[in-house]
């Protein structure tokens, strides 16, 4: 029924069902399952992926209902947590690899219902400008999750301690050396890499939703946002 369905040629609809609020989540969550699906049907028909890593991220996406059950259980931890960050007027979140993308989506998320201004950031080039901004004021949202770039992410949450700045990391369930280091941490579980952006944009959606209330703020509704845009 959305204008882009009938305007294209062939697609693959998300089966998320209707999106109420303005700030799109479960679209963002369907719309990464979907082109996880397609990477992976197009990756085994090219020979590029192997039978195994084929059966364990279709195993990884068949659990996936049961995997974001176990992530919503962080919803009163991330309530509680968020009472504590309605004062800031500035948040950077910082991601690496697949999670730099998520990164910009909690970003994206308070910005638009919470209308605090945020910024994502690739963790890799924290150093060439937004380290210039962190200070005590400045909270710090930093995803850490087990994959090549984990011990270069854990250093850039070292450098922000060092600046006195406040941490909330996103981590793997059982995670003990970002663990030392945040201020404030959201565990999360482990499933394959590629698919770890469904279930960490979760929590950081969590977190923008409760700050906007606790700001009094309309999150289903957000001012100057319409659910479609018809100008360019």
């Amino acid at each position: 029924g959305s204008s882009i369905a009938r305007a294209t040629d062939s697609g693959a609809y998300i089966h998320v069902g209707s999106e109420i609020g303005v700030a799109s989540t479960k679209a963002f969550t369907g719309q990464v399952t979907v082109m996880a699906m397609l990477a992976l049907a197009v990756g085994r028909e090219r020979g590029i992926v192997t039978e195994a890593y084929y059966n364990e991220v279709s195993a990884a996406l068949l659990h996936l209902p049961e995997t974001m059950e176990e992530v919503l259980k962080v919803a009163p931890q991330v309530a509680d947590l968020a009472k504590i960050f309605t004062y800031a007027h500035n948040f950077i979140y910082l991601g690496r690899g697949y999670n730099y993308p998520t990164a910009l989506e909690g970003a994206l998320k308070l910005k638009e219902i919470s209308y605090i201004h945020a910024e994502g950031y690739p963790a890799a080039e924290m150093k060439h400008g937004p380290i210039a901004l962190i200070d005590a004021e400045m909270p710090t949202v930093a995803i850490a999750t087990p994959d090549h770039t984990y011990e270069k992410t854990a250093s850039n949450i070292e450098e922000i301690k060092a600046r006195g700045g406040k941490i909330i990391a996103v981590v793997a369930r059982g995670d003990e050396q970002v663990r030392r280091s945040a201020d404030f941490v959201i565990e999360v579980p482990v499933i394959a890499e590629c698919l770890m952006p469904i279930v960490v944009s979760v929590p950081l959606q969590l977190l923008a939703y409760y700050i906007a209330v606790y700001k009094g703020r309309n999150v289903d509704q957000p001012r100057n946002l319409a659910k479609s845009v018809t100008v360019e």
